[in-house]
């Protein structure tokens, strides 16, 4: 074979020629087949250079062992977010539409040394109390809730009428929000990450979240948000409000990635329907071969250095592909062969996940409870007729039209329910009631009727 038929060739539709050799990791045709262009940027090696958004630029990290290296390494590589040399000397600033998930902001996901570990600990403390009966519950009911608002029509999109909705509604119970601030939390981290107003989205959500933090102060109650509080770190009310942030954003869009692709890959291979649906092995699968957060953990480093037969400079921007780490072809052989390496969908180092297990407590509990109630679910569409949301982070479907047997829901209430608490109207010095017209609001009437 001759040097210019061994050359790599660009997928259709990338036009890396016009990026300075930069592969796009936004637009439909990258959401369209993303695996395409891994295997393109293979060709460069461990890391890749791409483009996250028009003028933002990126090294790539798409190698299993290179990935794991940098995830461990907390010497070399930095994460906070002000050693960003690009956004400092102006070439990306603040209106970039991957602005929102790159800033900095003071929580554990963009710290380092001693701080991220007292922010870190005070996390995973608080998140270790979440009780799984509790969650299994909470996440039934919820799940209950949803499937009665489309159950009789015999038709759903199970992305936007189940998937986006749930974990929203689950962390808005563990964290205890009130009906009127968990109505803005939803709209907060909705738009945040469906790019609709974003600034106007993350201003929402942070003072919704400021309410929360002024609410548990005055009166703790038993869940997250308290626990957290009461920690012995001592974290002050922003840092309480970074903290939940954090914890509600990146924990709700990830987690509605996760359910809505394992729905998808139940809903559009055989081999899972198998003994009454095999959840769990089609989770995992999902995990290794289509991530919900494909590429992410961005980091900086230190100093001038070279990586895995590259150079970087300091303040480099650099991220890691876990979806391409994942599906690379050592790996994809080792793990066929029975190899106990472990997939990189919850990253790994000290910021890997700390809401793995109540992720996969939740993605199950989800799954199982709509699949019992709606046996005879499938897909509405050709499976080559859905699309998937661009953007360079996550892997996520617009839509998954699905039909079933109608259902007429069956409403039993919840004695034990926990009462929407008045939210407190600093201007007037009295609580008030909270608003009926958002959809936190409307779970918490139905479980109560």
């Amino acid at each position: 074979m001759d040097a210019q038929s061994a050359a790599p060739v660009p997928p259709p539709g990338c036009p890396a020629h016009n990026s300075g050799g930069r592969v796009p990791l936004y637009g439909p045709e990258f959401a369209a087949d993303p695996q395409a262009y891994y295997e393109f940027m293979r060709h460069y090696g461990p890391t890749a250079p791409v483009e996250l958004a028009p003028g933002v630029e990126a090294t790539l990290v798409t190698d299993y062992s290179a990935a794991l290296q940098l995830l461990q390494d907390s010497s070399s590589f930095r994460k906070d977010a002000r050693r960003w040399r690009d956004f400092n000397e102006g070439r990306v600033g603040p209106d970039s539409p991957v602005f929102p998930l790159l800033a900095y902001r003071p929580n554990c996901m963009f710290s380092d040394g001693a701080e991220h570990l007292r922010l870190r600990q005070a996390v995973t403390d608080s998140m270790a109390r979440v009780d799984s009966r509790r969650l299994a519950r909470s996440t039934g009911q919820i799940s209950d809730y949803l499937i009665s608002q489309f159950s009789a029509r015999g038709s759903a999109d199970l992305v936007s009428d189940y998937a986006k909705q749930l974990p929203l509604f689950v962390f808005n119970e563990l964290f205890g929000c009130p009906a009127e601030v968990g109505d803005r939390v939803l709209f907060g981290i909705s738009g945040m990450f469906d790019g609709v107003n974003a600034e106007k989205a993350t201003g929402v959500l942070f003072q919704a979240v400021g309410e929360l933090v002024a609410l548990k102060r005055a009166r703790p109650g038993d869940d997250v948000t308290s626990w957290l509080m009461a920690h012995e770190a001592r974290l002050t009310d922003e840092e309480m409000v970074h903290q939940l942030a954090l914890l509600l954003g990146a924990g709700a869009e990830p987690l509605r990635n996760l359910i809505g692709n394992t729905l998808h890959r139940l809903l559009t291979q055989d081999k899972y329907a198998i003994a009454g649906g095999l959840i769990g092995e089609a989770l995992e699968d999902t995990l290794w071969e289509n991530p919900p957060m494909s590429n992410y953990a961005p980091h900086y480093p230190a100093s001038d250095m070279e990586f895995a037969g590259g150079k970087l400079a300091a303040g480099d921007l650099v991220m890691v592909s876990f979806a391409a780490a994942n599906t690379g072809p050592a790996l994809t052989a080792s793990r066929q062969a029975g190899s106990s390496r472990a997939h990189l969908a919850w990253s790994a180092g000290p910021h890997a996940c700390p809401s793995k297990d109540p992720a996969m407590h939740i993605t199950v509990t989800a799954i199982e409870n709509l699949l019992n109630r709606l046996p005879d679910a499938q897909l509405a569409v050709p499976e080559d007729s859905l699309t998937w949301r661009p953007g360079p982070f996550n892997r996520a479907l617009a839509t998954l039209p699905t039909r079933f047997t109608p259902v007429q829901p069956a409403r039993q209430a919840n004695p034990q329910a926990r009462p929407a608490a008045p939210v407190r109207d600093e201007q007037a010095g009295a609580a008030r009631k909270p608003e009926s017209g958002g959809k936190w609001s409307q779970f918490l009437s139905w479980l109560t009727r």
